[in-house]
């Protein structure tokens, strides 16, 4: 009994802890107070769209970068200011970074020629002591040729790395960091140098590598199917944030929010209403879900997959919605169509094709719809009134009704409704500017992200489509602005 305790013990311990951290770089914040735990023996991947921090993470665990706030450890030890060449971690990188003048045992070798090692002796007094002493040429060529035989080079190590294909240089770049035995291997973006064939040869070959060695394993990747194919846990990043962890069909199954289900797959992402516990509306239609707990008639987001989704002919008396074919395109092994029905054009994912132009029944039973709360519906953030019908916030000033007849200089927080945010193609007819980050299909409407210039998030719903990195003017309707004091205590001081 206490040898199965230790076992589960020993599975559930952390190696690595990150704990609070933030990073910033010339003000601009890449990493945003995160708080993560890897436990030993894990495949964890760090996904997200490009911009969204995970390699930033993934080197301030390295040692590479180090954090502006927070701190880093592994296996129970502060690692945030120690140097890479000090931490038990190795990294494979996107550029493999090989020598081009060294063969490849000489590039395999290499760590293990710097590397001192302790080794207990006694002294003349008797006293046992440790001295640092580096490996002998025996040992090291034992080393490199079980780390190539490891990924398939064994008769490789006199070839010149330049003469390699890029599969082979990944073999040995990995073969280099796993030479060294760290307890943990980083691996940012390892295969996007890859043709496609490769690439999927080369996700076999690194899940067999992590099996066998029973190491953890962090890999960054913006690749979804990459992330879901090969982790034992995903973290999905976007904005420095982490907006989930969980394995990879709970990930794909049960999205935390409307950015996870659309950077996850392919999605038909809607608003809807819970009208109480096992029953949500959406697009004028009452469905049965598998949700509870709910507030009655809130507000929800909710995505259901293509390949959730049922057709049957269009005078079947099955499905919920009515719809119309607009293409199909055979994608080997079924049919992805889009299907307009009450307004919404649904991608549909089936082993049967329906042409377009045909008309058609959709179904979609309960365990299909997957039921998210809304992260916020209002745009808040801290401000100062400017003067009697003015507040400043965002380094910008809007005209406000002050109902309340707040004196300048009185510190409020803003709250503006997303519907209320009006974007411009030119910034110059805004009242500040930004650039547009993310932007959703919501069925009826486009829920669209603005980083601006200082900084902040604003998130407005429009019937207008925006593409990813538009600049836009934001400004907003002086009505639908409401403010309120913020009630400081003592000598503390609310930040701005």
């Amino acid at each position: 009994m206490k040898e199965t305790r230790e076992k589960v013990e020993k599975k559930f311990e952390k190696i690595i802890e990150v704990k609070n951290v933030t990073k910033t770089f010339d003000d601009v914040t890449v990493i945003d107070d995160i708080n993560l735990s890897i436990r030993k023996g894990q495949f964890v991947t760090l996904l997200g769209p490009s911009g969204c921090g995970k390699t930033t993470l993934l080197r301030m665990i390295a040692g590479f970068e180090t954090p502006t706030n927070g701190n880093i450890y592994i296996e129970n030890a502060e690692m945030t200011a120690i140097p890479p060449y000090k931490r038990p971690v190795n990294t494979v990188f996107q550029k493999y970074a090989l020598f081009p003048h060294l063969n490849v045992f000489k590039n395999v070798a290499y760590g293990l020629k710097l590397k001192q090692i302790d080794v207990e002796c006694v002294d003349k007094n008797g006293q046992k002591t440790t001295k640092k002493r580096k490996y002998t040429k025996a040992e090291i060529e034992e080393k490199v040729n079980n780390a190539l035989k490891m990924v398939g080079l064994a008769d490789y190590g006199h070839r010149n790395v330049t003469s390699l294909s890029g599969g082979q240089q990944q073999r040995v770049a990995i073969a280099r960091a796993l030479v060294c035995e760290p307890k943990v291997l980083l691996l940012d973006e390892p295969l996007g140098a890859l043709d496609l064939k490769m690439r999927k040869e080369m996700q076999i070959e690194l899940m067999k590598m992590h099996k066998e060695l029973g190491i953890t394993f962090v890999y960054v990747t913006h690749d979804q199917e990459e992330a879901l194919t090969m982790s034992d846990a995903v973290v999905v990043m976007n904005d420095g944030v982490i907006q989930q962890i969980g394995t990879p069909k709970k990930i794909y199954d049960e999205p935390a929010n409307a950015f996870v289900a659309n950077f996850i797959g392919e999605s038909n992402i809607l608003s809807g209403v819970m009208v109480k516990d096992f029953s949500v509306k959406f697009l004028d239609t009452l469905f049965e879900c598998e949700d509870k707990g709910f507030a009655k008639n809130e507000s929800v987001d909710l995505v259901v997959r293509p390949e959730d989704i049922k057709i049957y002919p269009a005078d079947s008396d099955k499905g919920q919605l009515s719809g119309q074919v607009t293409s199909t395109v055979f994608k080997g092994t079924w049919y992805e169509m889009e299907i307009e029905a009450n307004g919404y054009e649904f991608t549909v994912q089936s082993t049967t094709e329906a042409k377009v132009g045909a008309y058609v029944r959709l179904g979609i039973k309960p365990d299909g719809i997957h039921i998210m709360k809304k992260l916020r519906t209002v745009n808040e953030f801290f401000g100062v009134i400017d003067s009697e019908d003015t507040v400043k916030f965002c380094e910008g000033y809007f005209q406000f009704n002050n109902v309340d007849n707040l004196e300048k200089g009185t510190k409020v927080k803003v709250s503006v409704p997303f519907d209320a945010v009006t974007l411009t193609d030119d910034e110059e007819d805004g009242i500040i500017g930004g650039n547009v980050t993310q932007t959703l299909y919501k069925g009826t409407y486009y829920q669209v992200q603005i980083y601006t210039d200082t900084d902040e998030d604003f998130y407005t719903d429009t019937v207008d489509e925006w593409d990813i990195d538009d600049r836009v003017g934001i400004s907003i309707a002086p009505e639908k602005i409401t403010v309120e004091k913020i009630e400081e205590d003592g000598d503390e001081e609310t930040e701005l």
